[in-house]
């Protein structure tokens, strides 16, 4: 059985688990559909029976063998200066483990590393500008990050880019698209490579996590099309490297997904121009620190729990944002939350 809430929200930082327009829930995770505005009116509840996928799905086969590794964690996150990164970063941080940060932009990057050093102390942090979407950059990182740390247990492919555009493709500037899709695609697959070439030979093996987003479920994306596709694209690569690890027979690497959802970040915030965007907004979005206070717990559990099994990891499941979207309409809870609704 399933219950379907049907709304519209044309914005780009959705992730899989409400990347579009309408929710259905379902035995597998939420997906939503393009449909009408939101209203009383409108907002359709077909079924009352409710099942939906666990927190983290797993999606390993069954001979995945146990690879126990003991914390703390070495811990390499892109695009970490700030933002959802860079609250990972802290997350990690305050339980114990070591951080490499890394961002295109090297004043950023230092200034990051200068707070966390304040906060956790000169032993436990490192940073150094990388752009994802440069091979030699990437190559760069890891030689980094084996000088400093030795290797890396935890490899977060957190750097992403919507050029901050907001427009039909037809409108978008070359420059715009190029950016996207080297940042999210190209960046992600020379990342990836870097990664899985380092962590095959580490003794400890590791754990690769990509970061989804709007589209990634396959739904449209209309204003931000080649971000949409691009996340897509996303789901696609991790199944692919999954496939490969096991044709290969790698049994100490693991690329797995990780769903933030809606996280109150810059870019986010930056394409808040409708009505249906502050609503959502403002029911569902949260921000990064909360996000990484439950996501981090996950991710460090994958290594600790010793399986080797691709899991999906996300925050706002479907029960999640079904419950905030009928409490909203029910009782009126978290209006003009982050933004004054008209």
């Amino acid at each position: 059985m399933a219950s379907t809430l049907c709304f519209h929200f044309p914005h780009p930082t959705l992730t899989s688990s409400l990347s579009q327009l309408s929710l259905s829930f379902s035995s597998s995770p939420s997906q939503f559909k393009p449909h009408t505005p939101i209203s009383r009116q409108n907002l359709c509840i077909f079924n009352t029976t409710l099942a939906f996928s666990p927190l983290t799905n797993s999606i390993a086969t069954p001979s995945a063998k146990s690879h126990s590794m003991l914390p703390p964690y070495n811990v390499l996150i892109t695009g970490s200066s700030k933002g959802i990164g860079y609250a990972l970063a802290k997350e990690f941080l305050r339980a114990g483990d070591n951080i490499l940060i890394c961002s295109r932009s090297g004043e950023r990057v230092e200034i990051a590393v200068q707070n966390l050093k304040v906060e956790f102390g000169e032993q436990h942090v490192w940073g150094t500008k990388c752009d994802v979407r440069n091979a030699e950059d990437v190559k760069n990182l890891v030689s980094f990050a084996q000088e400093k740390l030795k290797y890396i247990d935890i490899w977060i492919n957190n750097a992403g880019s919507n050029a901050y555009s907001y427009k039909p493709l037809v409108e978008a500037s070359d420059e715009d698209l190029i950016e996207v899709v080297t940042t999210n695609t190209l960046g992600l697959m020379i990342c990836c490579r870097e990664a899985i070439k380092m962590m095959v030979s580490q003794p400890r093996g590791g754990h690769i996590f990509n970061i989804d987003g709007a589209g990634s479920d396959g739904r449209p994306t209309p204003r931000f099309a080649a971000y949409g596709a691009t996340k897509r694209s996303v789901v696609h690569l991790t199944k692919s490297l999954q496939a490969e690890l096991q044709m290969q027979d790698v049994k100490n690497v693991v690329v797995h997904n990780l769903s933030p959802g809606m996280v109150t970040t810059d870019l986010l915030m930056s394409g808040v121009s409708t009505k249906q965007a502050k609503f959502f907004i403002n029911v569902l979005a949260e921000p990064a620190e909360v996000v990484a206070e439950y996501l981090v717990p996950n991710i460090r559990a994958v290594p600790a729990n010793g399986s080797m099994k691709p899991t999906y990891i996300r925050f706002l499941t479907g029960l999640k944002a079904y419950s905030q979207i009928f409490s909203r309409l029910a009782f009126g809870a978290r209006r003009n939350r982050y933004i004054l609704e008209d």
